[in-house]
């Protein structure tokens, strides 16, 4: 279905499923022109003009928009802070929040005392355990005779253990030289 606009009398293709019976409101894509648009038939043609024709109106006259020239977009230029954004006087006048000096020295101490204590972190503390698995297995490598004295069910474990230890030291050298 063509659809005329009645105020610029622009041309637009609209699908005729688009329009139902009890009409719809459209929209001037061009002028911004709003009225309510009835399928139009071609055999109700004929009927709809004698209709038209026993009812006179008088036509409106058109009227054009005046266009409105366009806003030219301004750049914003950054203005350099004056006041540092952590500084005490921002923080009290933004956002409310006072520091007081003596509250400062005193989370100041604080972190001094706790320098003398020791954190280990994730990776110091898997190289000590490391060190301590190999220190073990020294330690039960040397005394392997005495506990197999002791304790003569342990020699099948402890032969275990280090043909283990012996086959991921094999692994970890070809893996070296492979590359």
């Amino acid at each position: 279905m063509i659809l005329t606009c009645n105020s610029c009398a622009k041309k637009f293709v609209v699908p005729d499923a688009a329009i139902t019976i009890s009409g719809r409101m459209v929209q001037c894509g061009s002028c911004g022109n709003k009225w309510k648009q009835f399928p139009v038939d071609i055999s109700n043609k004929s009927q709809s003009v004698s209709k038209v024709a026993a009812v006179v109106s008088k036509p409106r006259p058109i009227q054009k928009k005046v266009q409105k020239p366009k806003k030219v977009k301004k750049s914003n230029v950054k203005k350099p802070r004056e006041i540092s954004l952590y500084s005490p006087e921002y923080l009290a006048k933004k956002h409310g929040i006072k520091i007081n000096d003596t509250d400062f020295k005193k989370k100041v101490s604080k972190i001094d005392k706790d320098k003398g204590k020791i954190s280990f972190g994730f990776y110091n503390s898997l190289i000590l355990f490391l060190v301590i698995i190999i220190a073990f297995s020294k330690v039960l490598h040397f005394s392997q005779e005495l506990i197999v004295q002791l304790f003569p069910f342990t020699e099948y474990y402890l032969d275990y253990f280090f043909e283990t230890i012996r086959n991921m030291f094999e692994i970890w050298k070809n893996l070296i030289t492979s590359y």
